[in-house]
C-alpha cells in the first residue's frame, strides 16, 4: 500500500511497449463497485475471493505488466500461480507509506488509526512479499520514474 505499484507498472509497460493491468481495477470492473464498497457491503472474504479470481484470470490472459493488490499474495493459490513469474516487490517503509496514503484515507483496511494499521499490515505482509518476490526494489524517497528505471536496468 503506497508503494506505487500501479504507477510503476504503467511506466514499465510503456517502456517495454506492452500494456499494464491492475487486478484491483479488474475486481472493481467485475463487481461494478469500488473496493471500499465491496468491503463494507460484502466483507473482506468476499473481496479476497474476487481478487484471487482476478489474479488467476489476469495471469492466464495478460502478457504485459501486472500490478497486484497489496493483499493478493495472502492467498496460497495466488502465491502458487505466481511461481515461475518475475515478481518484483516494491518495498515501502512505514513513514513513506503513511505519507503517500495519507491519514484521511478511505481504504477499508485502514479504518481507525491509519499509521498503526499500515504498520500492522507491513509487519504481516512483508515476509510473504519477500518469499514470493524474485526481486525487491526500495521505493522510499524515490519517484516512480526512478523505481521504474532501476527495474528496467535490472531486467535489461
Amino acid at each position: 500500500m503506497g508503494s506505487g505499484k500501479t504507477t510503476v507498472a504503467g511506466l514499465l509497460a510503456d517502456a517495454w511497449g506492452t500494456t499494464a493491468r491492475d487486478t484491483d481495477a479488474d475486481v472493481e470492473a467485475t463487481d461494478g463497485r469500488p473496493i471500499s464498497e465491496i468491503f463494507v457491503d460484502e466483507g473482506e472474504d468476499y473481496f479476497r475471493a474476487l481478487e484471487s479470481a482476478a489474479v488467476a484470470t489476469a495471469l492466464a490472459e495478460h502478457d504485459g505488466v501486472l500490478s497486484l493488490g497489496g493483499g493478493a499474495v495472502l492467498d496460497a493459490a495466488t502465491r502458487e500461480r505466481l511461481a515461475g513469474h518475475r515478481v518484483i516487490f516494491l518495498r515501502v517503509g512505514l513513514a513513506e507509506a503513511v505519507k503517500r496514503v495519507g491519514l484521511g484515507t478511505s481504504r477499508p483496511l485502514l479504518l481507525g488509526n491509519v499509521r498503526s494499521r499500515i504498520k500492522a499490515l507491513l509487519d504481516e505482509r512483508t515476509p510473504i512479499y519477500e518469499a514470493v518476490a524474485t526481486e525487491s526494489v526500495e521505493t522510499d524517497g524515490r519517484t516512480p520514474e526512478e523505481v521504474a528505471a532501476e527495474i528496467l536496468g535490472r531486467v535489461a
